[in-house]
């Protein structure tokens, strides 16, 4: 019995924690349209600040509490609301997504600059280790403190939403601000108010959590992440229903521990509970209660013809042989990192520019397919690349089928959850890339050629993107292409034609899944390993960012991100305001990533519209500009722009 009695305890104040997270989740979601990625990471940095506060100034608890609580956090994230979220109102899910998304990356990398993250901390639970027994048991104050905290802002947030003139206008807001600026309210300083006691909710959770673990900057970050389980219980809308769905995540969490014998392959199961309970969440809720979304404002460039796509990559693959005989061995490898994922960002060019699907897993189909290359190819066999894409193409229709009723945020979050549960259930045992260790990927061996050497295996990389590029384009300018663009664009229209979202969600995910598994494959093969570390969840956020900044409805866009990516690490010692660029990586892509919402077709569109009105305003006389076209590419350029 005072078993069942701890953990009870043990699960309520855990729930307490979620309560608190989500509830500022819910109430930013309610009053905003706006799903807040970076909800947990407002929390981790709002912890950090407080333990700077009173462990390293030496400031007392209730002052700095006051401070970070009731000044700093209202005050970041009504900043967040005023530079950010203001422009979000009309965007689409997937926009208002990427750009949370890249302020996440973004705070984690502002933290990882200020707190080194090699050195160690921890921070004093409230009260100290002061505790009373209750029945047999023994319970800290901190604790008590947590789920008393718990239960008193959820309460405050249920009474000011529903019984105060403020709570109902930031209700209100959401659906019509002019009419409630009609009333005499003031909708940007309503909408800025709640993201203020958002941020604040979520520096509470941060604080509260932050004592009972390890003080690590991602660790903080992503089990704040834990509480979107618990808002999705209550529809991001509902605060009672939300409360209830954190107890139950932290009750169910806490009986697992203490009565589920978890060990051998189950042992990752504790963690995985939350997002477990998250995608069971996400796919019984129904659909229709959350916007449905597109990439709304994003312009699909002129699809190239097959003769102007196979020049391109045959440039690609001159200009890497060129790159092959000039750059060192070691900046070989890291461009050729670059390349390697800007493979797997193609997969997110076909998913997500063409077809509208926002994946948040990309980087675990590269995983498997890097398994399964260590595993079949290990000493460089094509059946290795063949087992990597079919492996992933499987796990793409793992995640698809369960989710094909999904589109926009629901989508999003179930493949955040899978991806997750990766971590924990599959890229974690030691029967796949061992106890934190790592496989051997050997580099692929084609009958007479020899990709050995770092320099021929840097062409083949160019090789395989200019591959994979043009069979990309290939699919767009066929009829599946179409399709694609179709459902991107309504869903709604092509189910009212005729058209099978089901069979068509089902094969792009599978298609773009087989292609990531091909450059998680060649990823391990530049790298001669693979291991659990290198495809975590955690890393799909900037591989997705990096993509929609170079532009993710182009070919081109997928080798900028790739691009962008290998930058920092060519010029490691390069530094900007005293921090060396590679450490500077995360805070940089997701200070990029924010500026989104203002263009969200990405850095390869600016530059070709920019180099197309160059070519307008030159004269006709030009060498090469106002050449007549063949007969043959004339109907090409018109099959390729009806269509679309």
């Amino acid at each position: 019995m005072e078993k069942l009695l701890a953990f009870t305890i043990l699960g309520i104040v855990t729930g307490a924690v979620y309560a608190v997270a989500a509830s500022g989740l819910v109430l930013t979601y309610s009053t905003s349209g706006i799903f807040n990625i970076a909800h947990g990471a407002i929390g981790m940095l709002m912890a950090f600040t407080y333990w700077e506060l009173v462990v390293h100034q030496g400031w007392p608890a209730w002052l700095a509490l006051i401070l970070v609580v009731v000044i700093l956090a209202p005050l970041l994230g009504a900043m967040i609301e005023r530079i950010l979220m203001r422009g979000l109102r009309n965007a689409s899910v997937a926009t208002s997504l990427t750009v949370t998304v890249g302020l996440m990356v973004g705070l984690i990398g502002l933290a990882q600059n200020i707190w080194n993250p090699q050195d160690p901390r921890s921070l004093p639970k409230f009260f100290g280790l002061r505790k009373f027994e209750l029945g047999g048991v023994f319970v800290t104050w901190h604790e008590t403190t947590t789920m008393l905290v718990g239960l008193a802002l959820a309460i405050f947030l249920y009474i000011m939403l529903n019984r105060t003139r403020t709570g109902i206008a930031m209700r209100a807001v959401v659906d019509d601000r002019n009419l409630v600026g009609m009333t005499g309210a003031r909708p940007d300083r309503i909408s800025m108010l709640s993201w203020g006691i958002g941020a604040a909710t979520a520096s509470v959770a941060g604080i509260l959590l932050a004592p009972v673990l390890q003080m690590d900057v991602v660790v903080l970050t992503l089990l704040v992440i834990n509480c979107y389980a618990a808002a999705m219980v209550g529809r991001l809308r509902s605060l009672p229903l939300t409360f209830a769905g954190a107890m139950a995540l932290g009750l169910t969490e806490a009986y697992v521990i203490g009565f589920v014998d978890l060990r051998g392959s189950l042992i990752g199961l504790r963690s995985a509970i939350p997002t477990i309970f998250l995608f069971v969440v996400v796919l019984a809720m129904p659909e229709a209660r959350l916007r449905a979304g597109r990439l709304v404002g994003a312009v699909t460039p002129r699809v190239p013809s097959f003769r102007r796509s196979l020049i391109g990559g045959a440039i690609l693959v001159a200009a890497a042989g060129v790159l092959s005989s000039i750059l060192s061995q070691g900046n070989l490898i890291r461009a050729g990192e670059g390349i390697a994922l800007a493979i797997i960002m193609l997969s997110l060019v076909l998913l997500t520019g063409y077809g509208g699907q926002v994946s948040l897993c990309q980087i675990s189909f590269a995983g498997v397919g890097a398994y399964a290359m260590a595993k079949v190819g290990g000493d460089g066999a094509v059946f290795g690349i063949l087992a990597a894409a079919a492996l992933a193409a499987f796990a793409g229709a793992l995640i698809a089928l369960p989710s094909l009723r999904l589109q926009g945020l629901y989508l999003a979050l179930s493949t955040m959850a899978f991806a997750v549960f990766l971590d924990q259930m599959f890229f974690q045992q030691e029967w796949v890339f061992g106890n934190l260790g790592a496989l051997p990927v050997g580099r692929l061996d084609l009958p007479g050629v020899s990709f050995d050497g770092v320099r021929a295996y840097f062409v083949l990389l160019a090789i395989v993107f200019a591959l994979f590029g043009m069979l990309v384009l290939r699919i767009r300018r066929g009829q599946f292409g179409r399709v694609l663009a179709a459902m991107r664009d309504s869903p709604v229209a092509c189910a009212t034609l005729g058209l099978s979202l089901t069979r068509t969600k089902l094969a792009v995910f599978m298609i773009a899944a087989a292609m990531a598994g091909v450059g998680g494959a060649l990823f391990g093969g530049l790298k001669t390993s693979a291991g659990s570390t290198d495809f975590l969840m955690l890393q799909s956020l900037p591989l997705l960012l990096l993509a929609v900044i170079g532009g993710i409805t182009s070919v081109s866009g997928a080798l900028l991100g790739g691009i962008l990516f290998a930058l920092p690490s060519l010029t490691p010692n390069t530094q900007i305001f005293g921090l060396e660029m590679a450490k500077l990586q995360f805070l940089w892509v997701g200070i990029a990533a924010v500026t989104i919402g203002r263009n969200p077709n990405g850095v390869a569109f600016i530059i070709s519209e920019r180099v197309r009105k160059l070519l307008a305003l030159a004269p006709r006389g030009s060498a090469g500009i106002h050449k007549p076209m063949d007969p043959r590419e004339q109907m090409e350029e018109v099959s390729e722009v009806a269509p679309a």
